[in-house]
């Protein structure tokens, strides 16, 4: 594989951005989990590179930086921040206007669901329905590859299970043990082209991999999936998973000392699908999160050059026009 540095194959090839725009400096929370780290690796070389920032990025999860925005107002941005993983402490920035949210930063947002194979739905379209599964349970290989224990997805696919009545209709509901065997199961039946069918969520490397077509599960009910999400709910009722919002969130003192770098990550957005892609293109190819960023930025140059001020793109415009 060609491999990618930051540091070396785009900016050798630029000038050094001009000095005139020098934004100072800006702190950066990095999620630990991969297109959080792509996101902030691709955002870390535009600001350094195009708007002359000092950038700092801190390592961080969600408690963490919603704890430290709490009591210390840092760092300066949170590029993916999961409001539905946050729980009342965000929301409490919010109301006292501690925070700005700027920008869907993945577009729709954290998706979820129960899937299958796109050959299998192109071979019978009726399994792209839960009616049409459960009246052809063979079809599907008469399992359902559930949530690994402990997760918070298992909830509610256990309710869901029972809402739909999957071993009533023939599906055995299979608990797996962790993500990496679900993971495992999804990959073996793809690449045999074999039935397979159950839970998964996106962005992640397999979605971005293998071509799946989500089952539709009828309407989202608001009230259903809240009461999904008790274990202890005695009757579950059907409802489709929502999209789960996934945010940029920026101080609101920074974004208002700030403006042209809170109007720049206001447009810093990804596709999910497409960051699915490029996570299973990491996975790959070996590569790092370093080389990943640079890979999307010389394949999507269309893209993030519209994020950019005029100045920016000035400075950027040695690698725009590679």
């Amino acid at each position: 594989m060609k491999r990618y540095f930051l540091g070396t194959a785009l900016v050798a090839a630029m000038p050094v951005a001009a000095a005139a725009q020098d934004c100072g400096e800006v702190s950066i929370a990095e999620m630990n989990w991969a297109s959080a780290q792509i996101v902030v690796a691709v955002s870390e070389f535009i600001l350094t590179q195009g708007y002359s920032c000092d950038v700092t990025v801190v390592p961080s999860d969600t408690t963490p930086a919603v704890t430290s925005l709490s009591e210390n107002n840092e760092p300066d941005v949170v590029p993916e921040m999961w409001p539905n993983s946050a729980g009342a402490a965000y929301e409490k920035l919010k109301e006292n206007g501690r925070i700005v949210e700027l920008t869907n930063v993945l577009d729709p947002g954290g998706v979820e669901g129960w899937w299958i194979p796109t050959y299998l739905a192109e071979e019978h379209p009726e399994l792209t329905k839960i009616e049409g599964v459960l009246a052809n349970p063979e079809l599907v290989g008469g399992m359902f590859n559930n949530c690994p224990d402990g997760w918070g997805c298992r909830i509610v696919s256990d309710n869901l299970a029972r809402a739909y009545d999957l071993e009533g209709n023939g599906i055995e509901v299979f608990n797996h043990g962790s993500g990496e065997t679900l993971a495992t199961s999804m990959a073996s039946a793809y690449e045999n082209e074999e039935p397979w069918f159950g839970y998964y969520w996106g962005p992640t490397t397999p979605l971005g991999k293998f071509d799946m077509t989500s089952v539709d599960l009828g309407d989202y009910d608001e009230e259903a999936h809240a009461a999904n999400q008790n274990a202890d709910t005695p009757d579950p009722k059907p409802s489709a998973f929502p999209t789960a919002p996934i945010l940029t969130v920026m101080t609101k003192d920074f974004s208002d000392n700030n403006p042209e770098l809170a109007d720049f990550f206001s447009k810093v957005s990804f596709k999910t699908s497409e960051m699915s892609q490029l996570l299973a293109w990491q996975d790959e190819n070996n590569a790092s999160t370093e080389e990943a960023a640079v890979y999307y930025l010389q394949n999507n140059k269309e893209v993030w050059s519209e994020w950019l001020n005029d100045e920016a793109r000035g400075n950027l415009s040695s690698l725009l026009e590679q």
